[in-house]
């Protein structure tokens, strides 16, 4: 049976401006249940990019571990180059990133500054916040379609630049990052994986590495906007946040930051016109209790909104995909 026909067996509500959502009546054992239709979910994910599962009645997190490794039929990946804390639960399953509730995390690949990403994200909501919190999505080709072609072209041409400044006080430390403590074992991570890096005298770390910002999606050939270009920006902060930050560390100083693949710093302009594309392409559903959510992280970018009350959101990263199977357009290597 082919994936479409697998997949046109589950009834999918689909409307504009949402993501495909499938209902389901309490199946008991949740797990069993996403044993059983982990072809046709897998299927569906294919053909639309992300799907919401509603009706399973996830409440815990061994249970959505679980699911999780039923869904990715094997083992989850661990995270490694993480921006900011997370969490661990058993078996691979993690919290969402900590991030402040009142400060948007905007439309994003995750992990799509590695080597090795994950090539399926898995979301499962135990607490729904008061209001706020939704997980966006947007279809990577339709945004790359809608970016200016001047952008696309240079960004093609040049990639993209993260630069990053460890420290004890903000985002993930090095030592969170790289899981070690070890500096020797963090050098050779660098190296093996084409990151430049400068220790400081104050104990921190200092690293930039250079990333295809458009790539083919390894199944369908697709050309994909995919980065954390917007995201990872400095005028994606908060204005009063990256006063404050450059006014203490400078503007070398900052956790982290985007520029194009040259070094030439990104606009502001251009990081308002990545998130307003972004905006219009958003499909958004909200969270309920129990909700399962599964999306393509190379065809689909995601995004969470800011959000009152508490959140309780688990993760979990599997297919992990090598960049060199997604036809990258700049060379990786060392800076």
């Amino acid at each position: 049976m082919s994936s479409s026909s697998q997949a046109s067996l589950l009834d999918v509500e689909s409307q504009p401006g949402r993501p495909p959502v499938l209902r389901v009546e309490s199946p008991g054992d949740a797990a069993s249940w996403a044993a059983g239709q982990r072809d046709a979910l897998r299927s569906l994910v294919a053909e639309r990019g992300s799907v919401l599962v509603r009706g399973l009645g996830l409440r815990e997190a061994d249970q959505v571990g679980a699911v999780f490794q039923q869904l990715a039929g094997g083992p989850l990946m661990s995270e490694r180059e993480a921006f900011a804390a997370r969490e661990s639960y058993r078996d691979g399953v993690h919290s969402s990133t900590a991030w402040p509730p009142n400060q948007p995390m905007c439309m994003h690949h995750e992990l799509s500054y590695t080597l090795t990403f994950p090539g399926t994200m898995m979301f499962a909501c135990l607490t729904a916040p008061e209001s706020g919190g939704v997980t966006g999505v947007a279809d990577a080709s339709a945004v790359l379609e809608a970016l200016p072609a001047a952008l696309v072209e240079r960004f093609e041409r040049e990639g993209w630049l993260l630069t990053r400044s460890y420290n004890d006080e903000i985002g993930a430390s090095w030592a969170e990052a790289f899981g070690t403590e070890d500096r020797t074992a963090v050098e050779e991570y660098c190296r093996a994986n084409a990151i430049e890096l400068a220790w400081q005298s104050d104990g921190g770390l200092r690293t930039r590495q250079r990333r295809s910002a458009v790539v083919r999606h390894p199944v369908t050939g697709a050309r994909c906007w995919f980065n954390q270009i917007a995201f990872l920006n400095e005028w994606t902060l908060a204005p009063e946040v990256r006063e404050y930050l450059i006014d203490v560390y400078g503007d070398d100083g900052l956790p982290f930051n985007t520029r194009y693949g040259n070094g030439d710093p990104v606009g502001e302009d251009v990081v308002q016109t990545l998130n307003e594309v972004y905006e219009a392409h958003t499909a958004r559903e909200p969270w309920q209790p129990g909700d399962l959510m599964l999306v393509d992280n190379i065809r689909t970018a995601h995004s969470r909104e800011p959000y009152d009350g508490p959140r309780e959101i688990l993760v979990g990263l599997a297919d992990p995909v090598p960049l060199a199977d997604c036809s990258p357009t700049v060379e990786v290597r060392a800076l």
